[in-house]
């Protein structure tokens, strides 16, 4: 079977990616996150998915490698990760009652072959008007310091939203299973032929 590398350091795709049963490794991509200047939400998911496939397939030549990256994008303006309590109360704070869109890409590399894909799982999410005490109850439970607009849609974040929009159900959390399975079975990996 050829090795399978999730190149992300995050532990929810992490989780995700187990779902498919395959055996894999995961690899730390060194990878400057910044934005160009003028550069859209999602083509900044895409440009660091790829970007971070390309390295870790460069520490993994014979391996099909997988890089993802999620942004939020409210109005065309890209939201990262808050990293702070401060930053996570002003990012819940702007998207409180708009809708946003969650720009999780995915590349799946497969290096010495030539196979390089990469794609948008746009996810539309409508946040319900919050509260100051709302998002501090929620960010003194659940943390979500590492997650695109402070939302953690997996557990307590749920709370926050009207509606989530999406064909591939798990783009939120930020890797889209779906798209997943499709590119690593053009890569010559079948989640169902091959998993333990």
């Amino acid at each position: 079977m050829i090795p399978l590398v999730l190149g992300s350091t995050s532990r929810y795709r992490r989780e995700l990616l187990a779902r498919l049963r395959l055996p894999f490794e995961v690899a730390a991509p060194q990878v400057d996150e910044t934005a160009l200047p003028g550069e859209a939400p999602a083509a900044l998911a895409l440009r660091l998915a790829l970007e971070k496939g390309r390295d870790v397939a460069l520490r993994h030549p014979g391996a099909v490698v997988i890089g993802a990256d999620q942004v939020c994008d409210l109005d065309g303006e890209p939201i990262g990760k808050p990293g702070t309590h401060e930053r996570a109360v002003a990012q819940l704070l702007r998207l409180s009652g708009r809708t946003a869109v969650f720009q999780t890409a995915l590349a799946v590399l497969r290096p010495g072959t030539g196979f390089e894909r990469a794609m948008l799982a746009p996810v539309t999410v409508r946040f319900r008007a919050l509260s100051e005490a709302e998002i501090e109850r929620y960010l003194r439970l659940e943390t979500p310091y590492d997650c695109a607009g402070s939302a953690k849609c997996e557990t307590l974040g749920i709370a926050l939203l009207e509606a989530i929009e999406s064909d591939d159900p798990t783009a939120l959390v930020g890797l889209p299973l779906i798209r997943t399975a499709a590119l690593l079975r053009e890569a010559g990996i079948d989640p169902l032929m091959e998993s333990k």
